[in-house]
């Protein structure tokens, strides 16, 4: 079935929301905060991960410089926060509905599994990289809207947007896609996640989504410089 691991992906968010927003009734507030900030840790080691694997530093300093100035003249950021700020009003008194969106979209989005398993699930085969990848969100959505709130179920929008599209594209996406460029966009985006780690943990809120179309211009860069 067409799309079968992104609307699994999808499935797993949501009834780790609907954990997550139960479980959170049973947790103090001091066990909420050790919660995240384990979480924040976790995270910040998976986007280490993925950024150490980088071949071409210069690559992801270019599209970080780039990105951040495309994704600051479209006030990505902005039109994120204030999205979130809509469904905080709509959905006052469950949680920082802005934060647990803008949080939770970057986190299941950015990725070698997204990618990946996206194109996987498009040329026919049997989406086994987005079944792992739906576990793996599940257990993050349950940590998330435990401490967040019920912002972090709408992240099934872009999640669905995103990894939908890859599938949807998956015999184009392959010839661009290819192992060099997977390997420093998932270095550029393991960079926006060492940065949602740190808002997790409370150290620093950066504008993540102003950098988001980072990810998109390595692939510009590697390909125009004769490295793709």
């Amino acid at each position: 079935m067409l799309l079968q691991g992104t609307l699994v992906n999808v499935a797993a968010v949501i009834i780790g929301c609907l954990i997550g927003r139960w479980s959170s009734r049973l947790l103090s507030s001091a066990m909420r905060q050790t919660l995240m900030f384990g979480l924040g840790l976790a995270v910040l080691l998976i986007g280490l991960q993925l950024a150490l694997q980088s071949q071409q530093l210069m690559i992801v300093i270019g599209s970080l410089i780039l990105g951040g100035l495309v994704g600051e003249s479209l006030g990505i950021e902005r039109r994120l926060e204030s999205f979130g700020k809509r469904l905080q009003k709509r959905f006052s008194g469950m949680g920082t509905i802005a934060e647990g969106f803008v949080s939770s979209s970057l986190l299941f989005c950015v990725g070698a599994m997204a990618i990946m398993g996206a194109l996987q699930d498009g040329l026919g085969g049997k989406p086994t990289i987005l079944y792992a990848k739906s576990a793996l969100d599940g257990v993050a959505a349950i940590a998330l809207t435990s401490t967040l709130g019920i912002g972090v179920l709408f992240s099934i929008i872009p999640l669905l947007l995103y990894q939908g599209s890859i599938t949807l594209v998956a015999e184009l996406a392959q010839t661009i896609l290819t192992e060099p460029v997977v390997t420093e966009m998932n270095a550029v985006g393991g960079l926006l996640i060492v940065a949602i780690s740190l808002d997790l943990m409370g150290i620093k809120r950066l504008p993540v989504g102003n950098l988001l179309p980072a990810v998109f211009v390595a692939i510009g860069l590697l390909w125009g410089f004769g490295l793709a």
